[in-house]
């Protein structure tokens, strides 16, 4: 077990029953305020991948991939840790064309994740990825597809809120969102850590983007670790909301503007990956061969735990926890799935 929070005092707002019926109504809800938010629709997405074709999301560049041979043909697959590569071939093999975009339900098995209240070891998002025009390029257009998918949360949760009044002692999430980047915010707070100062600025504008993740800040250290073949560092970032329950910042989507071939190029270097120019995706990329996109992850577990005020993401989804952790949240009557 890694870090747990026991909130004092805590007690689930809804039933095991009532907790399943709400999950299932978050997803319908949310899924139909994305899509009218975002003009997106939905695709089927694969649960693995081909190794060596550098469509797998590298995350932090670090973690152990779960990994199996096919018996017929003789091919090497990989569960995926996310679908940011894999959205973008698809809008191409598919035709997505300016303005339109896709999303699709993304489950990901991530060995090596420190388990806690917000990290499991499988992970369920809706991935969501649109074409843009390269006008599209900038803080502006970056800044207000938040804005959008911010909206789209507090929709679902006004309509949560109406079926289930027991729901209504949370605070409600706050539409106005405050933009920040990363090296503003360490110039604020020199003296803390990037989680540290995530709570800090949280506590006080409760709903934020913090923007330009990725890129070494003027401590010479990143805010957080961001793959250097997907997202702009330059023009992406994380939308978090204060969690009542856990008092800390909770981040729900990591999104952004996808690299160019000259940002791609750039980050390659500056990351020490060179060596994955050769693969099919980077190739076609550097090529110019696919559309300019925007795009992220959005936590379906994590969303479901927020806006019912859940304490662990145990309570929303069933996976496989260490024993300490299990005793821990049966001792604070936390029930885990």
């Amino acid at each position: 077990m890694s870090r747990l929070i026991i909130p004092e005092g805590y007690s689930a707002r809804l039933s095991a029953y009532d907790t399943q019926t709400a999950i299932g109504r978050i997803h319908s809800v949310f899924e139909r305020e994305l899509c009218k938010a975002l003009n997106i629709r939905r695709v089927s997405a694969p649960l693995f991948v081909e190794a060596g074709t550098g469509l797998n999301d590298d995350l932090n560049g670090v973690e152990r991939k779960v990994d199996f041979d096919i018996k017929d043909g003789g091919k090497h697959c990989q569960v995926v840790q996310s679908l940011a590569k894999w959205k973008r071939m698809a809008l191409k093999n598919y035709d997505f064309y300016v303005g339109n975009g896709l999303y699709t339900d993304m489950n990901a098995i991530r060995r090596d994740e420190e388990l806690d209240n917000l990290h499991s070891i499988y992970v369920d998002q809706w991935d969501w990825e649109k074409v843009i025009s390269m006008e599209d390029r900038n803080v502006e257009y970056l800044k207000n597809t938040v804005r959008r998918i911010v909206s789209a949360i507090c929709n679902t949760e006004d309509e949560l809120r109406y079926h289930y009044p027991e729901l209504n002692s949370l605070v409600p999430k706050d539409r106005n969102v405050s933009f920040i980047t990363s090296q503003e915010l360490l110039d604020m707070y020199p003296g803390l850590s990037s989680k540290e100062r995530e709570n800090a600025y949280l506590k006080e504008h409760r709903t934020a983007f913090i923007m330009k993740i990725g890129g070494k800040l003027s401590n010479g250290e990143p805010h957080d670790g961001r793959a250097p073949d997907y997202d702009d560092w330059e023009l992406n970032g994380d939308i978090m909301f204060w969690n009542d329950t856990l008092e800390e910042a909770f981040e729900i989507s990591s999104m952004g503007i996808r690299v160019s071939p000259e940002v791609l190029d750039r980050q390659l270097t500056l990351a020490g990956c060179d060596d994955r120019r050769e693969l099919p995706f980077h190739k076609a990329l550097l090529a110019g061969e696919l559309p300019q996109t925007i795009g992220g992850g959005i936590g379906q577990s994590r969303l479901c735990m927020l806006l019912m005020g859940n304490a662990h993401i145990g309570e929303v989804q069933a996976a496989i926890w260490d024993e300490e952790t299990l005793r821990a949240c049966a001792e604070a009557g936390i029930r885990i799935l």
